[in-house]
């Protein structure tokens, strides 16, 4: 397991692997932060409520129980007004 810290420590991650691959489960702090995506990613809210954009196309968010995907070699974009916990599943 692995801690990554990003963005002073407003956004925070455990790096796991399981049955299904590799993954990441965080928290992110009220803000707006961009990351690159260096392989396809599945991103899913566990609690809160996160806005995001992906390159060519416009802010979209999601809920709790909602998800997005994010291609490889694009750096995305995610706004939070408040906390927001998440899974992201890499393929």
């Amino acid at each position: 397991m692995k801690h990554n810290r990003y963005f002073d420590d407003r956004v925070q991650s455990l790096g796991f692997s399981d049955a299904g691959g590799d993954a990441t489960v965080g928290v992110i702090d009220p803000g707006e932060y961009a990351f690159g995506a260096s392989r396809e990613e599945r991103m899913t809210v566990v609690s809160g409520h996160l806005w995001y954009r992906v390159p060519g196309k416009p802010w979209l968010s999601a809920a709790a129980g909602e998800g997005f995907s994010v291609p490889s070699g694009v750096t995305f974009e995610v706004k939070a007004e408040g906390p927001v916990a998440y899974l992201c599943r890499y393929r």
